[in-house]
């Protein structure tokens, strides 16, 4: 196997190279852009990315490459652990989403706004939109900007303004805060990215703006983190749910409110009490 790095904004990860369908070819491009393949997504449509989509890799994100065939690659994503293997999700992803793997971080710092602009000079040449929870290796800071390792060798800048170092200290109310900046976003099955969320996809992405680096689904969260009681459950920690004899099936975070979650598809992310439906399936609660 060879390590190489995502080198598009978001790149979807398939559970084969059979599973995009026509209206998925945004997604699957060269040059995805998916933004534009959410958007055009009606809620059947998006139900229909189940068992088709199984996450998303961010920019610079480090992945194993374990086969190619037919311009697609079989890889794992080792900054997403997973019961499914023990390298990193496993997947398909087009060839031509990877490339050369960035220098090593020794301060990596992750965008912590929705959408951060790449630039080639400080403020200036656009070279790409990033989205949140992108990490990346810092090089140098001036003049408000942070100059960054890209794949395949280059180098770009960001606004200190949209990013965290990676290595602060994190705090529960950083996550509703950080989670509460995708309120009203549409649920996306597999989605770890800006443009769309799952409820884990939600909790992995906020945790690794924060340095947390925790399994990609909701039952692998529930076995990997300290379970706590239910009662005991304090904004910021984690509620997770399922039914008698199945697996975990959905996670979010506590909240004054209730839950901060991305509930499913055809729903959009919301803060809201406990619906009796909910309560009938909270099985554990857990803490960071």
């Amino acid at each position: 196997m060879k390590l190489v790095a995502a080198k598009v904004p978001v790149s979807t990860v398939w559970t084969s190279p059979d599973a995009p369908r026509d209206i998925d070819a945004p997604a699957t491009a060269a040059q995805p852009d998916v933004a534009a393949w959410a958007k055009s997504m009606d809620t059947e449509t998006r139900l229909g990315l189940h068992g088709r989509t199984l996450t998303q890799l961010l920019y610079a994100e480090p992945v194993l490459v374990r086969s190619e065939r037919n311009g697609w690659s079989e890889i794992l994503a080792p900054w997403q652990p997973s019961s499914a293997d023990d390298l990193g999700y496993p997947g398909w992803v087009p060839s031509s989403h990877l490339g050369e793997l960035p220098s090593s971080a020794t301060s990596p710092v992750a965008v912590t706004v929705p959408s951060a602009e790449l630039f080639a000079e400080p403020g200036s040449g656009h070279l790409a939109e990033l989205s949140f929870a992108t990490v990346l290796a810092s090089v140098e800071q001036a003049d408000g900007f942070t100059r960054v390792a890209l794949p395949d060798g280059g180098l770009g800048w960001l606004a200190d303004s949209a990013l965290r170092a990676v290595e602060s200290p994190a705090a529960a109310e950083d996550r509703i805060r950080l989670g509460s900046f995708f309120l009203g976003l549409e649920y996306l099955w597999g989605g770890t990215s800006t443009h769309g969320l799952d409820c884990s996809g939600l909790i992995h992405a906020v945790s690794r703006v924060l340095g947390q680096r925790i399994p990609r689904d909701a039952h692998d969260q529930a076995a990997a983190l300290e379970q706590i009681p239910v009662d005991e459950a304090k904004p910021g920690d984690l509620y997770f749910f399922g039914r008698p004899g199945k697996k975990i099936h959905h996670v979010g975070f506590v909240s004054a409110e209730g839950m901060l979650h991305a509930s499913e598809t055809g729903k959009r992310l919301e803060n809201e009490p406990l619906p009796p439906e909910r309560r009938e399936t909270l099985v554990t609660a857990a803490r960071f």
